[in-house]
């Protein structure tokens, strides 16, 4: 059960991901911040029960930085540009 959760986690983040590669989904938009937070508290879970450090930090700062960007959007400003 530990893979499927893996797998919807990562599948998550890639669409995104995959999506604003494309141009078909601003990095600023709601549903790309949202997947990547939902995404990364998949694996935030999966990272915890299995006791896996290193991908816990990734994760946890993972889901941060998605929410921080998702706090912004709904004040109405736009994600601090990552270039």
């Amino acid at each position: 059960m530990d893979q499927a959760f893996q797998l919807v986690g990562a599948v998550l983040i890639l669409i995104a991901f995959g999506s604003a590669q494309r141009g078909t989904m601003s990095p600023h938009s709601v549903v790309y911040l949202a997947l990547n937070l939902v995404g990364s508290l998949v694996l935030t879970g999966v990272a915890i029960h299995g006791r896996d450090w290193g991908f816990l930090l990734l994760e946890v700062v993972w889901a941060a930085v998605s929410a921080w960007g998702l706090w912004r959007v709904s004040q109405g400003r736009a994600p601090t540009a990552a270039h």
